[in-house]
Parts: C-alpha cells; structure tokens; sequence
C-alpha cells in the first residue's frame, strides 16, 4: 500500500518539478502565434479551450493502454510500479510534450516531419510508412477488440462482421468531420469517464483494505517471463508509446497557447501514469497475487474480462456495466483518431488540402478498405507486431527530441537518456520475439546493446558536429 501511494506522489511532483524543468528547457513562448490561428481551417486547425484539449488528448492517447497493459505487466509483480513511475515521467511525458510542442512550433507538423526535420529525409520517408503503418494497426486492433466484447453483450444476430461494420462507419464520420464537430463534443465526455472509473477502482483499493503489495525488484511472473525487455513492451500507454506521438499534432493543431503545452501533453501523459498504476495495483490486490491474476486472466477470458471483475468488486453491477462500456468506449475513441491521423499523414505527403470533403474522401475511402481488410487477420499477430511498432515510434521521436535540442544549444540529455533505454528496448525485443528474429537471450541482449551502443555513437558525432555549427553561428 505504501509503495501504491507514494508512486501517486512521485506522479504529481514529477509532473510539477520536472514538467515545469522540461518546459523551461523547451522554451515556451506565450506571444507566438499557435497553428490553430496562423493555419485555420476549421477541419483540423480549430482552437479549442486547453481544458477540452487536454481531455481529448487523454482519450486519444489512452485506448485500452493504461488499462490492459498495467493488468498485463502486473503479472512480473510490483517491479511493475517503478517502471511506471520512473517511464511516466522521464520518458513517457517527456516524449509526449516535445511531440506535442515540436509540432505546435512547426505549425502543426505531424511525426515523419518533424523526424525529417531533425534526423534527415532518409529517417522522414522510413518513418512515413512505419508510422502510417502503426497507425492503421492501431485503428484495426481498436475495432476487432471492443467489437468482440459487444458481441458478447449483444443478440445473436449482431456478428462480429456487423459490429465491425458500424464502428468503422462510426470511424468514417470521425474521420472526416472538422475536429470540434464529433471528437471535440464527445471526448471530454469519455474523458471524464475514464479518470471516474480510475478514481472509483483505485479509491476501492483503499477503502475495503485490498493488500498491495510493496514493490520488489524480484521477476514473479508466473510463467518465468524475462522482465527485460518484455515488460516495457507489455507496458506502453502507462509508461511510453510512440503512438502519442501521432496522436499530439492532433491537438498541436487545436492548441491556444504555448502556455498550456506542459499541461496538455506533459500533463496528460502522467494521468495515464496514474491511471496504470491503479489497473496494476488492481490487477494484483484483487485477485491476490500475480498467480491469482494469471489464472483470472485464463478464467475470465483475458483483460477484458478481469477489468468488469474488478469494477463489480470495486463499485457493484452498476460499476461493472459501466466498465465494459469504458471497455468499448476507450478503443474506439482512438482508432477514430488513429484513422484521422492516417488521413492527414497522407494528406500531408501528397500535399493534398483538406478544406473539401472531397479531397478528404480520396483518402479515407481507401485507407478503410486497407484496415478493413486487416480486420480478418488474427488479432494476437497484431497486437504483437503493435506494441514492438508502438516502442520503436517512441524511440525514434525521443531521438529527433533530442537533437532539436542539441541544434538549440539546450540539455540534450532529458530526451537523450530515455532514447537510448528504449532504443535497447525496442531492438532487444524484436531480435527475441517470435515474432521478430526468435533469438535466444544470449544472442539477443548483447546485440541489442552494441546496436544502442552503435546509435549512441552515430548520435554523438552527430551532436558534437551540430555544436560546433551551433557556436560559429552564434560566433558570427
């Protein structure tokens, strides 16, 4: 219980000591004009209110993350609680506010420009495609999910096929209607219903004397899993994912002021932190024990099925429906979103406008035959391919972070450090996973670090290049 809440506390300070040094470092200027007046379209560069921003941005980015992963990585015990911390608030917000702010002073630039920008075109048109990629994954694997939970609620007549169907139509509208129409109106809605749900679970924690249990370094998966590096893949939303990074010039593009750049994007990354670690404490008090998770996992069908145990314990039936319509609810306010963000990738590439609804249908029409078409792939094979493409997109913007900051003659190292964890993340990972190259440890974790070590040194040369540039300019 102690270790449960004093991870609460580090949130929020690190939230108000470190966000504040992250911004003061960035550089805000509150007398610059935001895309969402230099650029106004009244689609996607649409002011809106930082309050309403942030909800939708906590929506956007979260999906079923914080929840599934947490309840997932609880299954290595509470050595799952420091890496939420430690990644909410040095990597994860870090990653989400300069994606968030870099967009804003590049008037609204989305993730492969920005990576251009700062990396070189080479790195832009790879990450063109791997981030055009993750997004229609994202999309996808946000319909199959709660299209399957609606069946099970649903009359016998409602397929999956069907169920699919409406949520892609759903999809279709969010995509193509100006941002303050659908996703402005309804998103604070969910918004607020996610961070009920999160308080009602967690004060349940609390309030009928669930035993937490106080963090250890031991691995107590149940199956022996490694903790490196599967844990920070198994938990991304609640601690670093690279989709936030799609997802940040979306609102970058909404955004009033510099101002409320570190609560926006800073900010709502540590409610997600927050948020995790309540699913993780859950997932552990409840069912006593991370072997009484695992075997709650096998019971009830998967995380879907443990979250409505869960609330029923914490908040009765009501509380339980009300979970299973979060459930539904959260994926799909991000797959619209990750469509939505497709379409302007596209769009942007091709240089195509988005003022009519004509051009906007060239993209969307067959942007949804390609997703729906994914839809009939098994969703495990998805969900796998994601979450790797998930770490490696954050990987890559922490990069370009941080020599955005080495051209502006700024410390490097708050992007530097949690680029170079996750570059040896996301190439361990995938050098080991069966889904990757299926090599052993002793193969996969010494050439995931050389090729960091390889990456660092690239980085280096780079950084020490771009200072010299930086000090005859200022010579000059």
């Amino acid at each position: 219980m102690i270790t449960f809440l004093l991870s609460f506390v580090a949130l929020i300070l690190g939230y108000i000591f470190y966000g504040r040094y992250v911004e003061k470092v960035f550089g805000v200027n509150e007398n610059r004009q935001t895309p969402a007046y230099v650029s106004n379209d009244g689609v996607d560069f649409v002011p809106i209110d930082w309050k309403k921003g942030s909800l939708i941005q906590l929506l956007n980015i979260a999906g079923l993350g914080p929840i599934f992963g947490p309840i997932l990585g609880a299954l290595w015990g509470p050595v799952a609680f420091l890496w939420i911390v430690l990644g909410g608030i040095f990597a994860g917000a870090v990653h989400d506010y300069f994606s968030g702010m870099l967009s804003v002073r590049n008037n609204g630039a989305q993730l492969p420009d920005l990576v251009g920008k700062y990396l070189g075109n080479g790195m832009r048109q790879f990450v063109n495609v791997f981030s055009l990629v993750l997004l229609i994954l994202v999309g996808v694997v946000f319909v199959t999910g709660p299209a399957s939970l609606i069946v099970t609620l649903t009359p016998d007549w409602m397929t999956l096929g069907i169920v699919s169907a409406l949520i892609f139509a759903y999809y279709i509208l969010a995509t193509l209607l100006p941002i303050d129409k659908i996703i402005g109106k309804i998103y604070p809605l969910f918004g607020a219903l996610l961070i009920i749900m999160a308080i009602g679970v967690g004060g349940g924690l609390l309030v009928k004397g669930y035993h937490i249990p106080e963090l250890t370094l031991s691995n107590l998966h149940p199956k022996g899993l490694p903790v490196w590096p599967l844990l920070f893949i198994t938990i991304a939303c609640g601690a670093i994912s690279g989709f936030h990074a799609t997802q940040s010039p979306l609102i970058a593009r909404t955004i009033q002021n510099e101002k409320y750049g570190r609560k926006v994007f800073y900010g709502m990354m540590i409610a997600e932190s927050m948020i995790a670690m309540v699913w993780a404490a859950a997932g552990m008090a409840v069912f006593n024990g991370v072997d009484g998770l695992q075997d709650a996992l096998v019971q009830y069908g998967g995380p879907a099925g443990v979250v409505r145990q869960v609330s029923i314990s914490m908040l009765g039936a009501v509380g339980g429906t009300f979970a299973i319509i979060g459930v539904i609810v959260l994926p799909i306010t991000s797959g619209d979103t990750a469509f939505r963000g497709a379409r302007l990738l596209i769009a942007d590439f091709l240089k195509l406008s988005q003022r009519k609804i004509s051009k906007r249908l060239m993209i969307t029409l067959p942007l949804f035959a390609v997703g729906y078409s994914l839809t009939l792939i098994d969703f495990n094979f998805l969900w796998r391919y994601f979450s790797w493409a998930n770490q490696t997109t954050a990987m890559i913007l922490l990069w370009a972070a941080a020599m955005f900051l080495v051209q502006e003659g700024k410390n490097y190292w708050i992007a530097t450090i949690p680029a170079t964890f996750m570059t040896a993340v996301s190439f361990t990972y995938i050098l080991q996973a069966p889904e990757g190259f299926g090599l052993p440890t002793t193969i996969s974790y010494p050439v995931g670090l050389i090729i960091t070590a390889a990456i660092v040194i690239i980085f280096a040369l780079k950084a020490i290049k771009t200072r010299k540039q930086y000090s005859v300019s200022l010579e000059n």
